[in-house]
C-alpha cells in the first residue's frame, strides 16, 4: 500500500532521470519501471498519474513514433546551461578537485541520465593550481551566516611553507575583525572593514582555518561601500593608496584595458595609441599588471606613480645584476 502511494513520486523521477527528447519512455518502460518498486499499474492510472504532474508544472511532452513514448521537456536548467556550469566549476582554482567533481556530480543531477554522460565527456580538465583548503564550504557558509546576522568572525590565517606546511601569520593568533561582503577573483575572498584604521582589508578564503561567528556584533560600517567600484580599482585584490592613473598604450591593448578596469574608465586616442585613465589602487600588481605589456604600456601620470613604478624596475633590474 505504502508504495502505491508513493507511484507519483517514482513516476516523476523515472521521467527526470531516464527521459529527454532523444530519450522518450513508453507506457511499457514506465509500467517496467513501476514494478520494480512492487507497483501494478494499469494504463489508464499512468495517464491520470501523468495528467497531475503536468498539474503539478512538470513539462512532459509525448512523442507519436513507432511507439507513443514521454519525456521531460523544459526543466530547470537545460543542457547548455549545465555545460556551461560544469565548465566553470571544472576551472575553479578556488576548489578543490574533490569538491569540484562533488558539485560536477550534483549537477549532473539535474539531467536525464544519458544527458549526464554527455556532459562528462565535455569536461576538460584544466592543469591549473588548487587550493588544497578542504574547509573552503564550511568557511563560505560561516561568512555569509556572520554578514547577514551582523556578526565577527574570528579565524587562523597562513602562507603556505615551502615543506607544503601551514605557516600561521600573528604566531597562530586569531583574526577577530568585521566582515562585509564575499568577492571573487580569480579566488575567493572576504572584504573586511577595519573599524581603528577606517579601511578595508582582504583575506584570500583559502587560507583561512577554523572560522567562527563570534556573539559580538560588527561594528559600524560606512554606507557609502561599493563593492563592484572597490573591486575593481584593485589589481588582483591587492589593496593600496588610491589615485587616478593614465596610462598610454597602444591600440591593440584596449581589450585588456577594458578587461582589467571596466567599461566605465575614460579612453581617448592618441595617434597610434589610447590615453586610458582609471581609478585604481597602487600596489606591486599594478606594477606587474602594467609591466607585462614592455614598450606598448607607458603610466603617464601621475607623476608620484610613474616614478614609483621606475623604482620599481630598477629593484628588479638591480636584483639581476644591473646597476640601480
Amino acid at each position: 500500500m505504502a508504495s502505491k502511494k508513493l507511484k507519483l513520486l517514482y513516476l516523476a523521477d523515472y521521467l527526470r532521470r531516464e527521459t529527454d527528447e532523444q530519450h522518450p519512455a513508453t507506457m511499457q518502460d514506465i509500467m517496467n519501471e513501476l514494478a520494480r518498486w512492487d507497483i501494478t499499474a494499469e494504463r489508464k492510472s499512468i495517464y491520470d498519474d501523468i495528467a497531475l504532474l503536468e498539474d503539478y508544472g512538470m513539462d512532459i511532452q509525448r512523442v507519436k513514433a513507432k511507439q507513443f513514448g514521454y519525456y521531460l521537456g523544459e526543466r530547470d536548467f537545460q543542457l547548455p546551461e549545465l555545460k556551461m556550469l560544469v565548465d566553470v566549476v571544472s576551472a575553479s582554482p578556488f576548489l578543490t578537485e574533490r569538491k569540484s567533481m562533488e558539485l560536477i556530480a550534483k549537477l549532473e543531477t539535474l539531467a536525464s541520465r544519458h544527458q549526464a554522460r554527455d556532459m562528462q565527456r565535455s569536461i576538460h580538465v584544466i592543469n591549473r593550481p588548487r587550493t588544497m583548503n578542504e574547509q573552503l564550504y564550511y568557511i563560505v557558509d560561516g561568512i555569509s551566516t556572520a554578514i547577514n546576522e551582523g556578526k565577527k568572525i574570528s579565524f587562523r590565517y597562513f602562507d603556505w611553507g615551502v615543506d607544503g606546511s601551514r605557516v600561521y601569520r600573528r604566531e597562530g593568533r586569531r583574526y577577530v575583525i568585521d566582515p562585509v561582503a564575499l568577492c571573487v577573483e580569480k579566488h575567493y575572498y572576504l572584504v573586511a572593514y577595519d573599524s581603528r584604521l577606517g579601511s578595508y582589508r582582504n583575506y584570500r578564503l583559502d587560507r583561512m582555518e577554523n572560522l567562527q561567528v563570534e556573539e559580538a556584533g560588527r561594528s559600524p560600517l560606512p554606507t557609502d561601500f561599493d563593492l563592484g567600484q572597490y573591486a575593481k580599482r584593485m589589481v588582483d585584490m591587492y589593496s593600496g593608496e588610491t589615485a587616478k592613473v593614465m596610462l598610454r598604450m597602444d591600440k591593440g591593448l584596449l581589450n585588456a584595458a577594458l578587461d582589467r578596469f571596466g567599461a566605465d574608465c575614460h579612453i581617448r586616442p592618441d595617434g597610434n595609441s589610447v590615453v586610458v585613465t582609471a581609478t585604481v589602487d597602487i600596489s606591486p600588481t599594478l606594477y606587474g599588471w602594467v609591466f607585462q605589456f614592455g614598450q606598448q604600456a607607458e603610466i603617464v601620470a601621475p607623476e608620484a606613480v610613474r616614478q614609483g613604478f621606475a623604482h620599481y624596475l630598477r629593484q628588479v633590474m638591480a636584483q639581476y645584476g644591473e646597476a640601480e
